[in-house]
C-alpha cells in the first residue's frame, strides 16, 4: 500500500482499468465523477490542494511486481466543506471535551454528493479482497497519520457494508432520484403521474420559457470557451448568494472541457441573444449526474426546466436509467424524483467519540428510514402503477 500525494502517481491508462472508472471497463458502470479526467482537472486547477483544505493522500494497492490492485481517492483536509455529508456537529462535539477533530481523511469525490466507487478495484481481482485491503489501509493511515477519522462518503451499499465488517460505522442519507421506467418520451412519463401533477408539470415547463426564454443542450465541441465563461459567471453569481462560497474556480471547468467534454451535457436558457440561465450534467453509464445550477435573471420555474426536466427528457432520449440530481430537495418529489438512501462509512479512532456516534446513528438511520418510508408514499405517480 503506497500514498500518493496525487493522481500524477497514476497513469491515466493503469486508472481508466479500475472499475467505473471508464467507459471500457464494462465490469461497472461508468462514473464520470471517479473517472481520472475529472479527479486530475480538480488538482491541476487548484481546487483540490492543501491551501484549499483538500490534499490528496490517494491509496494505491500494489501486488510485488508493483501492478495496479485497486485505489482510493482520499484527502487529508482541515475542514468539512464541499462534502454534502454533515459531520460538523462530532467536530465541535468533539473539539469542546478537548478532542482534535481536523485534520482527517475523507475519502470522497470533492464538491460531489454522487454515490459511485469509492474502493476501486482492478478487473481480474478479487473484488471483495481488495476492498478489505483498502479500507484497512484507510485505518492504518488513520494511525501514522494521528488524525481523527476516515469518512467514505457517498459510497455504494455493498461498500459500505463491506467496510462496516471490519469497524467502520455506517450512516445513511437521502437524496431524490428519476427512475427510467422504459418510457417512450416525457409525455410517456408525465402519463405515468398522477392527473394532478401531470398538470402542473406542464404548466411550470409551459411558464419557464414565456419569456421569449429557449434551451440548448451543449456538449462535445460545443463546449466553448465562452460558454464556460457563462457558467461560471452563472456559478458563481447563484453560488455566491445561495452557499457564499462557490467551490469551483474557473480553470477548472476549461479542464473539464478539454478533457471529458463529450460526458457533459450542458443545458443554457437564452433570452434575448444571451445566456441567462444554466445546468451541469455528466452523462455516466448508465445515469445522468446533475451537478451545478446558476442563473443571472430570476425567470418563474426556470430552474425546474434546467435543472429536472431537461435532465428527465435527455435520460429518456438516450436510453439512461437514472437521473441523480444533487443532494437535498423534497421539492424534487412532486417532479418525478423519488427517495433514496445513500451511504457512508466512518472510522473514528477515539474510542468516547466513536461510541458517541454511534449510538446518533442509530437514531438518525431509523429517522431516514421512516422518512424516506413516508416520501415514498406520496411519490407523484398514479396508485395503479406497478
Amino acid at each position: 500500500m503506497r500514498v500518493a500525494p496525487s493522481l500524477d502517481a497514476f497513469s491515466s491508462a493503469e486508472w481508466a482499468n479500475l472499475a467505473g472508472a471508464s467507459r471500457e471497463n464494462q465490469a461497472t458502470p461508468y462514473n464520470p465523477f471517479v473517472s481520472h479526467a475529472f479527479l486530475s482537472s480538480l488538482e491541476d486547477s487548484g481546487t483540490t490542494s492543501p491551501q484549499t483544505g483538500w490534499q490528496p493522500q490517494h491509496l494505491r494497492l500494489e501486488n510485488s511486481d508493483g501492478a495496479l490492485l485497486g485505489a482510493v481517492p482520499c484527502y487529508l483536509k482541515s475542514h468539512s466543506q464541499g462534502e454534502y455529508v454533515f459531520d460538523h456537529g462530532w467536530a465541535d462535539a468533539f473539539e469542546r471535551a478537548g478532542g482534535r477533530y481536523y485534520p482527517k481523511l475523507q475519502v470522497s469525490v470533492p464538491f460531489t454528493p454522487a454515490t459511485g466507487p469509492r474502493l476501486l478495484v482492478a478487473p481480474g481481482r478479487d473484488a471483495g479482497a481488495v476492498r478489505q485491503a483498502l479500507g484497512a489501509g484507510l485505518k492504518t493511515l488513520c494511525e501514522r497519520l494521528g488524525v481523527s477519522s476516515a469518512h467514505v462518503t457517498f459510497a455504494p451499499e455493498t461498500e459500505a457494508a463491506a467496510l462496516e465488517e471490519i469497524g467502520y460505522l455506517r450512516r445513511t442519507d437521502q437524496q431524490f432520484h428519476f427512475f427510467n421506467r422504459g418510457y417512450a418520451g416525457f409525455e410517456d412519463f408525465l402519463a405515468s403521474l398522477a392527473s394532478r401533477k401531470r398538470k402542473a408539470i406542464r404548466r411550470e415547463r409551459r411558464e419557464a420559457l414565456g419569456e421569449d426564454i429557449t434551451i440548448e443542450r451543449l456538449t462535445g465541441a460545443d463546449l466553448t470557451e465562452a460558454v464556460w465563461d457563462d457558467f461560471f459567471r452563472f456559478y458563481m453569481d447563484t453560488g455566491g448568494r445561495k452557499w457564499g462560497r462557490p467551490y469551483l474556480n474557473r480553470r477548472f471547468y476549461s479542464l473539464i472541457g478539454e478533457r471529458m467534454a463529450d460526458d457533459i451535457m450542458l443545458v443554457m436558457a437564452r433570452r434575448n441573444g444571451r445566456n441567462v440561465a444554466g445546468a451541469i450534467n455528466f452523462i455516466g453509464g448508465d445515469t445522468l449526474y446533475g451537478r451545478n445550477w446558476g442563473c443571472i435573471e430570476d425567470h418563474p420555474f426556470l430552474h425546474f426546466e434546467v435543472c429536472y426536466y431537461q435532465a428527465i427528457e435527455f435520460a429518456i432520449e438516450k436510453g439512461l436509467k437514472v437521473v441523480e440530481a444533487g443532494a437535498q430537495g423534497q421539492h424534487k418529489l412532486s417532479r418525478g424524483y423519488v427517495p433514496v438512501t445513500t451511504h457512508s462509512a466512518h472510522f473514528i479512532t477515539h474510542p468516547g467519540l466513536r461510541d458517541a456516534v454511534a449510538d446518533y446513528l442509530v437514531r438518525e438511520r431509523a429517522e431516514v428510514a421512516q422518512i424516506g418510508a413516508y416520501l415514498e408514499e406520496h411519490a407523484p405517480f398514479r396508485k395503479a402503477r406497478d
